[in-house]
């Protein structure tokens, strides 16, 4: 391959409340996504369980550095030789009550490269639909972006979660990128509504790729959610996407292709505030 081009991958899941089940089926999807060429893979927010009250990940949680998902996370990302954002697991805090929504970024080494946790939390009513993050989860307060070298070739991405795709302004915090990841769970109410939308532009105003990996389908919780991972390039075309079901979307960032739109369109040096 070209070595201004990077092959990635948004696994999509039909998490269940099974944490061991949910690690074998994202380390299924991991492998059948390298076989098919990818070398930075995201997994979606709460792959590792959803619960069937808000307090079942408060009962998981790990301290950073330990535990059985963060071990495991680790072991796939050193088997498959990759660079995995591992979607979001349930850390500690010092309130017992809560817990961070982090995303932790593993090299091939399977060590943490980087650490984000979620800064903007998900609260929705809507007749019986409800939910409220902040009753379990704490939010984090720093934007996070990591770089990684590929054949020699430097590529930098930014790092969100889920409802954080609603403020642009966490984007303008983390500066030029080649790529945004974003992990989610959204719900096929909000998804149907907003999901594409949002996404596609968030790759627009920031001239990047976007790599999205979703939720998908109906929970053993009874949650439904939108799924559609999907890879935009910075023009806001989709390249790729995996509308519904467990599986993944691969698709590949071109330099190039950031390059000539940054150049036809110099809308990030045009900015003046």
């Amino acid at each position: 391959m070209n070595p201004n081009q990077l092959t990635v991958a948004a696994i999509q899941m039909t998490s269940t409340d099974s944490v061991e089940e949910n690690l074998q089926t994202a380390d299924q999807l991991i492998q059948a996504a390298k076989k098919a060429g990818a070398d930075v893979m995201v997994l979606p927010e709460y792959f590792c369980l959803m619960g069937h009250t808000d307090q079942d990940k408060v009962t998981i949680k790990e301290n950073f550095g330990q535990g059985r998902m963060q071990d495991s996370l680790s072991l796939m990302a050193k088997q498959h030789q990759i660079h995995l954002i591992a979607g979001t697991i349930p850390l500690s805090t010092q309130n017992k009550h809560q817990v961070k929504n982090t995303s932790l970024v593993f090299g091939p080494a399977g060590e943490v490269i980087s650490r984000y946790d979620k800064i903007h939390l998900f609260g929705f009513k809507q007749g019986d639909e409800e939910y409220q993050e902040s009753k379990t989860i704490e939010p984090g307060s720093l934007p996070c972006s990591f770089s990684i070298q590929k054949n020699g070739v430097d590529w930098k991405f930014g790092v969100t979660i889920c409802y954080d795709i609603r403020f642009p302004e966490l984007y303008r915090q983390i500066g030029p990128v080649d790529c945004h990841i974003v992990s989610a769970a959204f719900t096929h109410t909000t998804g149907k509504a907003h999901w594409e939308i949002l996404l596609r532009a968030r790759a627009i105003e920031n001239q990047s790729y976007l790599l999205a990996s979703a939720q998908s389908g109906q929970h053993t919780n009874g949650r439904r959610t939108w799924g559609q991972s999907m890879l935009i390039d910075p023009w806001g075309d989709i390249q790729s996407e995996l509308k519904e079901g467990a599986g993944f979307t691969l698709g590949i960032l071109d330099k190039s292709r950031i390059d000539e739109i940054r150049a036809k369109l110099p809308s990030l040096q045009h900015r003046t505030i």
